[in-house]
């Protein structure tokens, strides 16, 4: 499982982290809802230093090289994100569940 992590300053941009709320809430989740690969995405403000961005997790590298919708964040902020980092994910906690990836491995799961 992999896990990337977006952030934009947005001292540069007209947008503000209130009109990217409202394009979210308006058209920004729904083209998401249904991407092979893609486990989950959070979109994420830091209202203090003006930071909007994304946390996206994927259950492979192949998920991520995939065609996805158009980054309308991008075209609505005006520039790439400040900031873009992959990992690896070695486990994640959901609803009860730990989930363990291993490099190469299938995935285990433990209740």
């Amino acid at each position: 499982m992999k896990a990337t992590i977006s952030w934009w300053q947005l001292d540069q941009s007209s947008q503000t982290i209130d009109s990217l709320r409202k394009y979210l809430k308006e058209e920004g989740v729904a083209p998401w809802e249904a991407i092979q690969g893609m486990h989950s995405k959070a979109w994420i403000s830091d209202p203090a230093n003006n930071l909007w961005g994304a946390v996206v997790m994927w259950d492979s590298h192949d998920a991520i090289r995939q065609p996805l919708p158009p980054n309308r964040a991008l075209e609505l902020i005006g520039y790439p994100p400040s900031t873009r980092v992959t990992f690896d994910v070695e486990a994640l906690v959901e609803q009860n569940r730990i989930l363990h990836w291993l490099a190469d491995a299938a995935t285990k799961e433990t209740r």
